[in-house]
């Protein structure tokens, strides 16, 4: 048995080296950790419990048979972050370029199908060269045996993909799928086909960054929800990401005891707003002084910046907020806008995290680009998450609430449980510039001075709509609030609705406009 013994642990001790020491310092020189490195940031201490590290690929077609690593590119497994069971993958570099094999994709599918039997997160660690052309449609079929789970576990438990390397080809929409996506600066990049590709086809030139790095994929395209500077930034993201989050979608996300106060007024509050409507402010700012601690974990925040996503707690429990950022196209609503916070949305609704909207919108952006872009169609995906959503839904109106945009943004009508305004909330079907002119045109153009009686009546049009009290009188928000009490009011709003029951009408799947 002695013997036995030590022959276990030397062929664990090689499958743990990888490619070797040679591979291993080339990986080094890159900047870039190895994936058992990786993970050992990532887990609590000796929390690690690894599954098939003698696992081998099946090719023996060129030359593959004479080079079977053990463990195949990818290590996989199950541990603990602050206590809390994760399942894991990080493809490994140095192992055949962590190219993917039917081999490699069958471990991942493992630890998926044990995440979804026993109902805790996923996360992946992607540095791959890609699917490994020697295994031909083998290893093709491994990564749709990837994407199917991918789906299968999507709204079940929370997936997670860090890109730390390359990610290309059919690799990508295994990350696509997931809740979440991070990059980061030093070494990682996303594209379907690479700058040669691009050049053959197109005669474009184009770096790699430039193609799909990770300030390409978190400003413009939106695939990835977080950027960081290096490695270790990503993994500790990851870690503050998986606090906010329940382990799958029959629990509640956990609960953190909170050191701020209930009652913690803020007269800043107060102040915010601009006196001129039409003067911007930071909706940040808003939600700092409004959650525990100040602390507010932003999702996607270099992408469609009118609209601000993420995850706050609100004494103790985890709340998503959605929130119109005047301080970019003054709030609108647009195509980008509307996808990255109606996907946020369904998220939350998915893993039972309640809703609070902070509203302060002047409509849709207007123009023949976004009509031709299909701002009707994906303005609509907005709308269907929030009537959609289940979970306590909380809307408080800071200033502007124009038009289909006010139905949009969790009004009353689309179930919203709770809609609170601040006095300077203005609520109707336009700005009073607009309105005047359909509402007063004849008396406007029958006046002498058509300047006089153009600012009457914009002056009598904000006596009846710029203000919340209408919307007060027939019901539609349940109460006018003062700034510098609402995060009270919020906590005590969730109070009530932590016992909140509501369902869909039986069916399949809705028909959401994609």
């Amino acid at each position: 048995m002695i013997n036995k013994i030590a022959k276990l642990r030397t062929l664990k001790e090689k499958a743990r080296l990888g490619g070797g020491e040679k591979r291993i310092e080339a990986q080094h020189k890159k900047g870039k950790l190895t994936a058992r490195e990786r993970l050992k940031l990532l887990l609590d201490p000796d929390s690690f419990e690894e599954f098939d590290l003698f696992k081998i690929h099946r090719c023996h077609d060129f030359g593959m048979e004479k080079n079977k690593p053990m463990g195949d590119g990818v290590v996989t497994g199950y541990g603990t972050i602050d206590g809390r069971i994760v399942y894991v993958y990080a493809q490994d570099f140095t192992v055949i370029g962590g190219s993917l094999s039917k081999t490699h994709s069958e471990k991942i599918c493992k630890i998926m199908d044990m995440a979804m039997k026993n109902g805790a997160p996923v996360i992946g660690m992607n540095d791959s060269g890609g699917a490994r052309v020697q295994e031909g449609v083998n290893a093709l079929a491994g990564y749709a045996d990837i994407f199917l789970k991918n789906v299968m576990a999507s709204g079940v438990v929370p997936q997670i993909s860090a890109i730390m390397g390359p990610c290309a080809g059919g690799a990508v929409y295994s990350p696509a799928i997931t809740d979440f996506v991070i990059m980061n600066k030093q070494s990682s990049y996303m594209f379907l086909t690479g700058p040669k590709v691009v050049k053959t086809v197109l005669n474009e030139d184009v770096t790699t960054d430039q193609l799909g790095g990770a300030m390409v994929h978190s400003s413009k395209s939106g695939v990835a929800h977080f950027v960081t500077d290096d490695e270790e930034e990503t993994i500790l993201l990851i870690k503050k990401l998986i606090s906010f989050l329940p382990s799958n979608n029959m629990e509640d996300a956990p609960y953190k005891v909170p050191t701020d106060t209930i009652g913690r007024h803020c007269e800043e509050l107060n102040h915010i707003i601009p006196e001129n409507p039409n003067k911007p402010y930071d909706i940040l700012e808003v939600i700092n002084h409004l959650v525990d601690d100040g602390e507010f974990l932003e999702v996607a925040r270099n992408y469609a910046q009118n609209i601000v996503v993420g995850f706050a707690r609100m004494n103790g429990n985890t709340v998503g907020i959605v929130a119109n950022q005047p301080k970019f196209l003054a709030g609108v609503l647009d195509i980008n806008a509307s996808v990255k916070s109606a996907r946020f949305i369904r998220f939350c609704d998915a893993f039972n995290i309640p809703l609070i909207v902070l509203e302060d919108v002047p409509g849709f952006l207007p123009g023949s680009n976004q009509e031709h872009n299909g701002v009707i169609r994906h303005g609509a995906k907005l709308l269907y998450a929030f009537a959609e959503a289940t979970v306590p839904k909380i809307t408080l109106i800071l200033r502007k609430a124009y038009g289909g945009a006010y139905c949009v943004m969790n009004s009353r009508h689309m179930r919203a449980d709770v809609v609170y305004a601040w006095p300077s909330a203005e609520i109707a079907v336009m700005g009073p510039a607009g309105a005047i002119k359909i509402v007063f045109r004849k008396d406007i153009e029958a006046a002498e001075n058509k300047a006089e009686m153009t600012a009457e009546k914009e002056q009598e049009y904000k006596d009846n709509f710029a203000n919340p009290y209408k919307a007060a009188e027939l019901g539609f928000i349940d109460d006018i609030i003062e700034p510098t009490s609402t995060r009270f009011r919020l906590i005590r709003a969730l109070e009530m609705l932590s016992t909140k029951r509501d369902s869909n009408p039986p069916k399949k799947h809705g028909n959401i406009p994609l």
